[in-house]
């Protein structure tokens, strides 16, 4: 379980998160945050090398790699308690390619779940839910993508497009680019209206999201060098208040 975590009141990451509707934190203040060993965020993204296909793209890609987690946060108490393997469920209304079913994928590993890089993401990101929607129960759901690409063959980080996730708050954190080229961070109101245009470069290059206030997505990648492999590592973390989404 991770530990509790409380930021100061002149912590900007909730006012930002607030003012905005998100805040891009850069990895160098992310790592000084964070307090990790280069050998545990060395470890960690290790990880990404043993994600497995996503078999459930609607558009018949085979371009994604991933894991998955559930946790629960409880008002009141510390931490994040790890919940049994269970399936992903988006509705159609936010996940317009993929939505509307069960998608099992592979579990986060054990040890990549407890490490501390992994714990002190949680933490962080729940101290920012904390802050601005204080006294909640919170269902926890995490990701590690691999998206990769080709020549003539591009990756899509987020092929439903522009989009809400369904939850309260999203953390997106950049694990590591390899060969790559493309994968701008698009932030939009519900209009289409962009706000925001970043790209998520360094390891814990990270943006926290609102996302009911606004809408992410995540422009096409490709490969540098046509004749390398080329791959976006990234790992995502939602909260929503409450349970999981209703399966309807």
């Amino acid at each position: 379980m991770s530990a509790a975590l409380q930021l100061p009141p002149t912590d900007p990451l909730p006012a930002q998160v607030a003012e905005r509707g998100f805040a891009l934190v850069r990895g160098a203040e992310m790592a000084a945050r964070l307090g990790l060993s280069a050998a545990a965020l060395d470890a960690f993204a290790a990880s990404w090398e043993r994600l497995e296909t996503d078999s459930f793209m609607a558009d018949g890609g085979r371009y994604r790699r991933r894991r998955h987690a559930n946790f629960t946060a409880r008002a009141g108490l510390p931490g994040h308690l790890r919940g049994p393997h269970r399936p992903h469920f988006q509705a159609v209304v936010h996940n317009s390619l993929n939505g509307g079913v069960e998608r099992w994928f592979g579990p986060m590993e054990d040890a990549v779940a407890a490490s501390p890089p992994m714990q002190a993401l949680l933490g962080l990101g729940r101290a920012v839910a904390d802050a601005r929607s204080p006294g909640c129960d919170w269902f926890v759901e995490a990701h590690q993508f691999r998206i990769e690409a080709a020549a003539g063959a591009p990756g899509y980080p987020t092929p439903e497009g522009v989009h809400h996730d369904g939850v309260d708050y999203v953390l997106i954190g950049m694990i590591a680019r390899t060969n790559l080229a493309g994968g701008e961070t698009l932030i939009t109101d519900d209009a289409g209206m962009e706000l925001a245009r970043f790209t998520l470069l360094d390891r814990l290059d990270t943006a926290f999201v609102d996302d009911r206030r606004v809408m992410h997505g995540v422009t096409p990648v490709g490969p540098a060098d046509p004749a390398l492999p080329s791959c976006r590592d990234v790992l995502v973390i939602t909260w929503k208040r409450g349970g999981p989404a209703p399966r309807a």
